[in-house]
């Protein structure tokens, strides 16, 4: 059975670039990475109960520590992160003073093997990123999610709050 996610994208435009905010995985097998070792802030979730948008905007607050930026939502469509795993990403705009803040923890064995359990946090920072150093940061499974947002960014489907097409992004 396939498991589903759904996530939180926020991005912003500075002097016409694209940003995005990027959450880093907490535990400790993720400690020491950082290329390949960020991603969207995202969460399982079960279709018949909730709605991906709610578990999107639920997922971020979780994950960074502070509510999602208010705001519309852009679906940028589903993406496989795993063999047995999609996640349906939306995007949001915001100029919010994003950071980290706290994250939400999970309980495993580490090391695996030890029969030693411990609590660690799901995430353990965030940060903006241009969208080339994004693509290096972000888990390579994740890549699609930045090329769906920069396609929209690039071709004008995304308007400024007076309806004038955004500057394309240049990488």
């Amino acid at each position: 059975m396939s498991v589903v996610s759904a996530g939180l994208l926020p991005y912003r435009l500075v002097a016409g670039h694209l940003q995005v905010f990027l959450t880093h995985m907490g535990g400790p097998f993720w400690e020491h990475k950082d290329e390949g070792a960020w991603s969207i802030a995202k969460g399982e979730y079960d279709p018949a109960e909730e709605s991906p948008p709610d578990v999107a905007r639920r997922e971020f607050a979780e994950e960074v520590g502070l509510p999602a930026p208010p705001g519309d939502l852009v679906d940028l469509g589903w993406v496989r992160v795993h063999k047995a795993k999609t996640v349906r990403t939306y995007a949001l705009e915001t100029d919010a003073d994003l950071r980290f803040v706290s994250s939400n923890l999970f309980t495993m064995e580490w090391p695996r093997g030890s029969g030693r359990v411990g609590e660690f946090p799901e995430c353990d920072g965030a940060a903006w990123f241009d969208a080339a150093t994004a693509r290096t940061k972000i888990m390579p499974s994740q890549v699609p999610i930045l090329e769906s947002l920069a396609e929209l960014v690039a071709s004008h489907r995304l308007r400024d709050r007076s309806g004038r097409p955004r500057n394309t992004l240049a990488e």
